[in-house]
């Protein structure tokens, strides 16, 4: 038989949800009223930028940190002032009964807890000293307590004004019920209770909705970076799919060139078959393993193309399209043409053919340029536009056209540079190194 430590702390998954609701709800009460009720919180000072300053003059706002503490200020002297409306001619208790609710209303600048154990343990004893008849709460210690709690609600949260309210409920009862009908008074809790719900209701309504809004302002911006980052692979797996091709064509070529050149040599010697076996052996290889590689980023509805990969050459045929879609486009081709790898070539085109469908969504009637420029270090390229004109509207963009050409660019160990030019239009400049064939890397 198995022992049990009695020193062992019960398992808490064995406990009735009744009994965790009432034990959460004791730590939530001793966490926000009784844990810290006597942490120093002093009130921070409002940005410049804060919500509650919008109503002043932008010039104005530097110098309006201190306003809350103003207004708590101002409402301190409110309570100083009702206590002495009503003190009468208690003079000696007149003092006490004055500045004690007005010390809790000023005490929430500091310490928000301790302001409401001071102000809802203060009311009887400022109450049998003024000589009030109404019970439990003279007219200033009605109002400090009202202000008591709106202040510190505001400044905790919404489970903090949940107990607040019930302290003060269970107070109010205790009090009028069997302390001021044994004494013949008449009771305020009710009134008490009705205000201070329905001032800590809309407290509670307007911080759930804010934090409702910081959070969904926070997924919204988590969502955009996992789009983001979702946009990033899907350009970065189309160029890989891409360039699958153009490697799959050079690694079959050198198979098959490794398989036919040793019967173009009479009686080749076996170290030199030898080779060329392994040549070819290793090219199989790779094309199985670049196969493999394809399947895995290859989405499960990809169609592989039926023809050859685009290049330079074609770029006449992009242009031609692109008129008659009713783009007033221009093309250019400066220096020495000259065949350039296919991997340049290929993405050289998409680059072109991007940029230029991002003129027709985002500036419909502009006129295009195309340039490209085949210079003794690599191959450059221009794509500008000018404003949008005639009564198309643009499509709005999420930039994930400009997100691949990028990827393109940085693949080749390119520069690219865009941006919006001073007519209003919009410019692509992309530089793709070459090396020149006989050189080394």
């Amino acid at each position: 038989m198995v022992g049990v430590n009695p020193t062992q702390t019960p398992d808490t998954g064995s406990r009735s949800p009744e009994l965790r609701m009432t034990l959460d709800a004791l730590g939530g009460l001793r966490a926000d009223l009784a844990g810290d009720a006597l942490s120093y919180r002093p009130l921070p000072r409002l940005a410049p930028d804060s919500a509650a300053l919008r109503f002043l003059p932008r010039r104005l706002r530097p110098h309006a940190g201190l306003l809350p503490h103003a207004a708590i200020g101002f409402l301190a002297a409110v309570t100083f002032l009702l206590g002495v409306d009503g003190g009468g001619d208690r003079a000696p208790t007149a003092l006490v009964t004055c500045v004690v609710p007005a010390a809790a209303v000023f005490l929430t600048l500091i310490r928000p807890a301790t302001a409401f154990w001071l102000s809802i343990g203060s009311t009887p004893f400022v109450s049998y000293l003024s000589g009030y008849d109404g019970w439990p709460w003279t007219p200033n210690s009605f109002a400090a307590h009202l202000f008591v709690l709106v202040i510190v609600a505001l400044r905790t949260g919404p489970r903090a004004a949940a107990w607040m309210w019930l302290i003060t409920a269970a107070y109010a009862t205790f009090t009028s019920f069997f302390l001021g009908m044994s004494a013949g008074y008449g009771s305020n809790g009710a009134e008490m209770l009705f205000f201070s719900a329905l001032f800590l209701l809309v407290i509670a309504v307007v911080q759930i909705r804010r934090e409702a809004d910081r959070e969904v302002t926070a997924q919204q911006t988590v969502t955009a970076v996992e789009r983001s980052k979702r946009t990033l692979l899907e350009e970065r797996t189309t160029i890989a799919r891409e360039l699958h091709d153009v490697v799959a064509h050079h690694m079959s070529v050198v198979a098959i060139q490794a398989e036919a050149a040793p019967y173009r040599v009479e009686n080749p010697p076996p170290e030199l078959e030898q080779a060329f076996r392994t040549i070819r052996e290793n090219a199989v290889a790779a094309l199985t393993e670049l196969r493999r590689i394809l399947g895995v980023v290859r989405a499960e509805d990809y169609e592989a193309p039926d023809a050859p990969q685009p290049t330079l050459a074609d770029l006449h045929g992009l242009v031609a399209n692109v008129r008659e879609a009713g783009l007033d486009v221009s093309m250019a081709v400066t220096g020495a043409v000259r065949e350039l790898p296919q991997g340049v070539e290929l993405s050289a085109y998409r680059i072109v053919q991007e940029a230029l469908s991002n003129v027709l969504r985002h500036a419909p009637g502009a006129d295009a340029k195309v340039e490209v420029s085949h210079v003794l270090g690599g191959l450059g390229l221009r794509i500008a536009n000018g404003p949008a004109r005639g009564l198309v509207k643009p499509s709005p963009g999420a930039g994930h056209g400009i997100t691949g050409m990028r990827e393109r660019v940085t693949m080749l160990g390119g520069e690219m540079t865009d941006g919006p030019t001073d007519d209003g239009g919009y410019e692509v400049a992309v530089f793709v190194p070459v090396q020149r064939e006989g050189t080394d890397q």
